[in-house]
């Protein structure tokens, strides 16, 4: 168990970095962060050149590899961060120096427990790429297929141990200030950052959801993931297809190449609607990087470390909150938030329709085409603090992924009408999910399941199901001991960490 003396030294080194990059002044100038909080980063910048334009990307890139992904994390979360920290992380790169390809070839052959030669006709020495986690190599199997070949940088293991422990042991500390702090969650951010490097860190994982990725996009012929290589892969090495095509990114070459540019806006905005509203299972890093224009004109996607799963149930309220908003139905999206479990039903259903109405009537005066769904949500979402909404990670992801898909689907085709492509997808689902037909099966399925299981039900309603509500059950999370500190010792720690700031800003970081 690492002493809370050791994260409060991380804590303090990490924050002076943060603040030599502007990243504290938010936190400082937000009257709801706790007021020791806000000492604690008046502390961290004391004699630092702090610029006059935050650069929050850049300061969790100085931190290193683990706090890279934190801050991808941090990027789903505005209402955490807010709209302009969220908005400058979501351009962190993981690009790093590469490890020497003698350390990859080792860390390749303990992998497998046998020779590089046994597995690969050749290897690039070079990578295609480094990233916090992993870095690619280009590779030919020794049956004669092109693959890449993905490896789990050494040591990294510990690395992110050592983080999220005191990433743990943080958001406890402003959790238990109550208030603003525990309605945002932060140990369920931290617990979700957790899940989602466990997956990322495991490529076995990251394998097995490429592959239910794949059998679930075989009705959408457009969109391409590659063959994992089973054979060749582990928790530490992932050998897949290679994927011979042009970046979404580089618009420029894909004009050179002849690729209908409205066609892959179009094709990438359908598959994103079969993963998020049809399967329920997303690839939720859906930047330009990871997607790929093959010559065929198909769209292929790679790096599955984080995914989003929404179950049924909230993909229909989903439904239901967004088609509400485009009719302006306020009164039936304020009664599916209440009916899900996201707003407290201590409040009011008609006042909380008038607060959406201010959402949705700005947008309905809009051309279609210039109506944003991105928009859409943050308007949505940025109301949460006054009808206590505790925050749902999961609809959360899905906001980000559709944002995200949103600006690279604009990136090609700056003309594009997202309504006009979405909408014969989601009107057939819409009608088959909610339509009268889809509802009387549902309801049959139900009361048999329910009957099948009653007994047990009425045994256990009370443990298992203590409140109705749509977003899923809450991970545990560990315990973990809240130091208080209080009267004049509260003064002497902080005059402590004042000088220990100083010193640290003169010697090391200033």
């Amino acid at each position: 168990m690492t002493a809370p003396a050791v994260h409060t030294w991380r804590l303090l080194k990490w924050g002076r970095i943060l603040a030599r990059h502007g990243a504290l002044r938010g936190i400082e100038r937000d009257a709801n962060t706790p007021r020791p909080v806000r000492r604690l980063a008046r502390i961290a910048r004391l004699g630092a050149r702090v610029p006059a334009v935050p650069a929050y990307a850049d300061a969790f890139q100085a931190i290193g590899p683990a706090a890279i992904k934190l801050g991808q994390t941090l990027a789903t979360r505005p209402d955490l961060v807010g709209e302009e920290a969220a908005h400058d992380l979501l351009r962190l790169q993981d690009a790093l120096p590469p490890v020497p390809f003698d350390i990859i070839r080792a860390r390749i052959e303990t992998s497998y427990g046998r020779p590089l030669s046994a597995l690969f006709a050749e290897v690039e020495e070079t990578p295609i790429g480094a990233a916090s986690i992993a870095q690619v190599h280009r590779a030919v199997t020794t049956d004669g297929r092109r693959v890449a070949v993905k490896v789990l940088r050494p040591g990294i293991e510990n690395d992110f141990a050592r983080a999220i422990e005191t990433y743990e042991w943080a958001a406890a500390q402003l959790e238990a200030y109550g208030g603003e702090a525990r309605r945002l969650r932060p140990r369920l951010v931290i617990e979700s950052f957790k899940r989602w490097t466990a997956r990322e860190l495991d490529f076995r994982r990251e394998a097995a959801s490429a592959s239910e990725l794949a059998e679930g996009m075989t009705a959408e012929p457009d969109f391409m993931v590659p063959q994992i290589d089973w054979q060749r892969t582990t928790g530490k090495v992932l050998t897949l297809e290679w994927i011979d095509g042009i970046k979404l990114s580089d618009r420029d070459a894909l004009v050179r190449a002849g690729h209908d540019m409205p066609g892959l806006a179009g094709k990438l905005i359908k598959a994103f609607l079969r993963q998020a509203i049809a399967e329920g299972f997303f690839h939720a890093d859906m930047h330009q990087g990871n997607l790929f224009a093959l010559p065929d004109g198909r769209i292929a996607a790679i790096d599955f470390g984080i995914m989003g799963r929404i179950d049924r149930r909230a993909r229909v309220w989903l439904a239901e909150i967004l088609y509400g908003l485009i009719t302006g139905n306020y009164k039936r999206v304020a009664e599916i938030h209440f009916e899900a479990g996201y707003v407290p039903a201590h409040h009011n259903v008609a006042e909380f329709a008038t607060a959406l109405r201010a959402v949705g009537e700005p947008m309905r005066g809009l051309p279609v085409k210039e109506m944003s769904i991105g928009g859409m949500l943050d308007g949505l979402f940025s109301i949460t603090r006054d009808f206590d909404m505790m925050t749902q990670p999961h609809l959360l992801l899905l906001q980000k992924t559709m944002v995200m898909v949103e600006g690279v689907a604009r990136s090609l085709d700056p003309d594009i009408n997202l309504w006009d492509v979405s909408a014969p997808f989601v009107r057939e689902w819409i009608r088959t999910e909610l339509g009268p037909e889809a509802k009387v099966a549902d309801r049959l399925i139900e009361d048999l399941r329910t009957l099948a299981r009653l007994p047990e039900l009425v045994r256990n309603i009370e443990r298992r199901f203590p409140a109705p509500g749509g977003a899923p059950p809450e991970p545990p999370l560990r315990e973990i001991q809240v130091v208080r500190v209080g009267g004049g010792w509260r003064y002497a720690l902080v005059a402590l960490l004042a000088a220990a700031a100083g010193v640290v800003g003169t010697l090391l970081l200033a």
